[in-house]
């Protein structure tokens, strides 16, 4: 008897230190059957797909390649993660301008050859790509996700974790809002095991800080962040081909959340086998309300900046 396996196939578009990175966690984990890589820089992709390759020995069966925008065609997942780097200094808005006319081509070149996949955004501005992306793509908006404040929440709830001495994995604790400056997180919300936090508003402040700096740290110690990013796009694309039904604080468009329509933004939602199968509107204080909503008005003047 012949067992069936059924085809995985996922795209990484752009292998820089975020795309490789992604690339190479995606293939550890066994999360697909063929790996397609695809950069402007075509021997940076060969030698990414051929150093793979020499490892599959140690991990599994994949069939990881170079390729280019005709390998889409039967892509279940599509991430995109190429793009002008963000350098020491420059905030995440500073890269739209550039961004947008590379993703203008990336787009045009992905709908050519596939309708029905799901695009997963990780470059910066995430949030505005994600919107521009929905826009040029003309997908159903579920299908087209932003990594949102996944990894911001992640940095929360670690830095949370280091005060309280408890496993990150236990504290449950979300960012809302932009990735980036204007971030908001829910602490009214923030517990572990059901009990609320016992910090004091200094040790919040730090908290939130430290998170809102962490990338700009890393990037001034290293050039660029890649390993949690890479990690946070791994736990979206399982929540997608598991069909897991999990709860991630992704980028997607809003309608009337919180007072907010018509931008993408980093919102706690339900990611299955659809994408994005539903917004959770959670519960905020009046404070964390404004905030939000702040954030959200920032988004949208940009979007309005950029004629998008």
């Amino acid at each position: 008897m012949t067992i069936q396996i059924k085809k995985k196939k996922i795209v990484v578009v752009g292998v820089g230190s975020v795309g490789s990175t992604t690339a190479y966690t995606l293939l550890l984990r066994q999360r697909m059957t063929e790996l397609v890589l695809i950069d402007y820089n075509k021997d940076k992709a060969y030698g990414d797909a051929l150093d793979m390759n020499h490892g599959l020995p140690f991990v599994g069966q994949t069939n990881v390649y170079a390729g280019d925008y005709s390998d889409c065609v039967d892509a279940d997942i599509i991430i995109i993660a190429a793009g002008a780097a963000q350098k020491p200094g420059e905030t995440r808005i500073d890269l739209l301008k550039k961004n947008v006319e590379i993703f203008d081509g990336i787009i045009s070149s992905i709908t050519k050859y596939n309708k029905t996949g799901i695009i997963l955004v990780a470059t910066n501005p995430v949030d505005i790509l994600s919107y521009y992306s929905w826009k040029k793509s003309g997908f159903p908006v579920n299908r087209v996700i932003g990594s949102g404040t996944l990894l911001d929440s992640a940095r929360l709830r670690y830095l949370i974790s280091e005060k309280i001495n408890v496993d990150p994995r236990s504290v449950h604790a979300h960012i809302v809002g932009e990735h980036g400056d204007s971030e908001t997180p829910i602490w009214s919300l923030a517990n572990y095991a059901g009990v609320t936090l016992s910090l004091t508003d200094e040790q919040k402040e730090e908290i939130v800080e430290e998170t809102r700096r962490a990338a700009y740290k890393i990037i001034d110690a290293k050039g660029a962040t890649y390993y949690a990013i890479a990690l946070a796009l791994d736990r979206i694309v399982t929540a997608i081909l598991r069909n897991e039904s999990s709860i991630l604080t992704v980028s997607t468009l809003v309608k009337d959340y919180h007072g907010i329509s018509d931008v993408y933004i980093g919102v706690p939602s339900i990611v299955d086998a659809s994408g994005v199968r539903e917004v959770v509107q959670v519960p905020m204080t009046e404070q964390e309300e404004e905030l939000f909503r702040s954030s959200a008005y920032k988004l949208q003047e940009e979007i309005e900046k950029a004629k998008i």
